[in-house]
């Protein structure tokens, strides 16, 4: 499976499909650390929301890539399993890489104030970021064409969860189990005082079990359609 992995971010990088996603994270990281310094709870809590979309963004872009003759010929070669897993582990690989300079970046900025909690802040930084990348990943690979069939329909998929997770995510919202705690998690970072371990507990637990949701649905779908 390694070597499939391998071979998906190497054809996803050196096809140009990264250009793109690579260009949105640096204007992102440039409008998020231009204004000044932050504790580096609050910076890193709205870097992990404002990457949540791009990530999701690049798996599909990701997963997309790879022919389908190619990728039937994958799952024949090494099982259905592996070869959905092959792809899930390539997003994730990448998707930490985006993330390692999503926390580098501020400090090129001066954006972070050093004054305020660093060490917790640092800490909860990594978390926000862990909690943000497998909800993301699953929300691309819905989206992307081996489960939509079309890159209408994944692009709509895309678009729809991407406002979703902001707009159900929101202080108030009827149903924000519904999303992963993106949100929730910008906002406990960015309050008066950092989040007590039973918060983060929580946040943690929330994600879990929408990320377990969201790719037993991608198993099955990628299942039902193969």
């Amino acid at each position: 499976m390694r070597p499939l992995v391998a071979m998906r971010i190497a054809g996803f990088v050196r096809g140009g499909r990264a250009l793109a996603p690579l260009i949105a994270v640096l204007v992102e990281l440039g409008i998020i650390y231009g204004g000044g310094a932050s504790p580096a709870a609050v910076a890193y809590g709205y870097s992990a929301a404002a990457l949540f979309p791009v990530i999701a963004w690049l798996t599909k872009l990701l997963l997309d890539a790879e022919p389908d003759v190619q990728r039937r010929l994958a799952r024949l070669s090494i099982g259905p399993t592996r070869e959905a897993t092959a792809g899930v582990l390539a997003a994730l690989v990448l998707s930490l890489a985006v993330c390692v300079a999503a926390m580098a970046a501020p400090w090129l900025f001066n954006g972070i104030d050093t004054r305020v909690n660093l060490g917790a802040g640092l800490a909860l930084g990594v978390l926000a970021h862990l909690l943000a990348v497998p909800a993301a990943i699953a929300v691309g690979a819905l989206a992307s064409r081996a489960v939509t069939g079309s890159i209408r329909l994944g692009v709509t998929v895309l678009v729809v969860s991407a406002v979703l997770v902001v707009v159900l995510g929101l202080s108030g919202s009827i149903a924000p189990w519904l999303v992963p705690p993106v949100m929730a998690t910008a906002r406990a970072l960015n309050g008066k005082y950092l989040p007590t371990a039973d918060r983060l507990a929580f946040l943690t637990g929330w994600a879990a079990l929408w990320c377990a949701a969201a790719f037993t649905g991608y198993g099955w779908l990628r299942r039902a359609r193969s």
